[in-house]
């Protein structure tokens, strides 16, 4: 029988499952890690050897680094607490539980900038993307549920009682 990984998964198809949710929320808060510690501490040496016009687009791009992984933080605790049965999963695909929006940088600006600074901007932007094809998969598939959900539902129905 021949398997796939998440990421080989059709944009569709793709499941959002429990230890997939914990991998990127661990990803997600090292990347918060490490852009804090950098744009708090050595980006700020980085940034004073700029041209001004570059300081701005540092600071425009820091901001983004932050907005980005805080939509991407608030959509993962959004999956746990579906996962988890805290939210029901229609009620986790409302327009205000998915994927906040956030700005995508400029090439131009980010390639004047530190590579310290262009390496965190690259991986919270491609984070951001991964999560963002999955967030749009589940607009067109029901969020999986576990077995014992699953059973549940069926259950529920058979009884005339209602699902969510």
């Amino acid at each position: 029988m021949l398997t796939m990984n998440e990421s080989e998964l059709p944009q569709s198809q793709t499941r959002i499952t429990s230890r997939l949710i914990d991998s990127l929320y661990t990803e997600a808060m090292l990347l918060a890690d490490e852009a804090r510690s950098y744009f708090d501490d050595a980006g700020r040496d980085e940034r004073q050897t700029l041209e001004p016009f570059a300081r701005v687009g540092f600071a425009c791009e820091s901001l983004k680094v932050t907005t980005r992984i805080m939509h991407i933080v608030a959509w993962l605790l959004t999956q746990r607490a579906i996962e988890s049965g805290e939210i029901a999963n229609f009620e986790g695909r409302r327009p205000e539980r998915r994927l906040g929006h956030a700005q995508e940088s400029d090439p131009a600006v980010v390639n004047q900038l530190p590579e310290s600074a262009q390496k965190l901007i690259n991986s919270s932007a491609e984070l951001y993307a991964r999560i963002k094809r999955i967030d749009e998969g589940t607009l067109e598939t029901e969020v999986p549920q576990s077995p014992a959900r699953a059973l549940m539902g069926r259950l529920e129905r058979g009884l005339g009682g209602h699902s969510s």
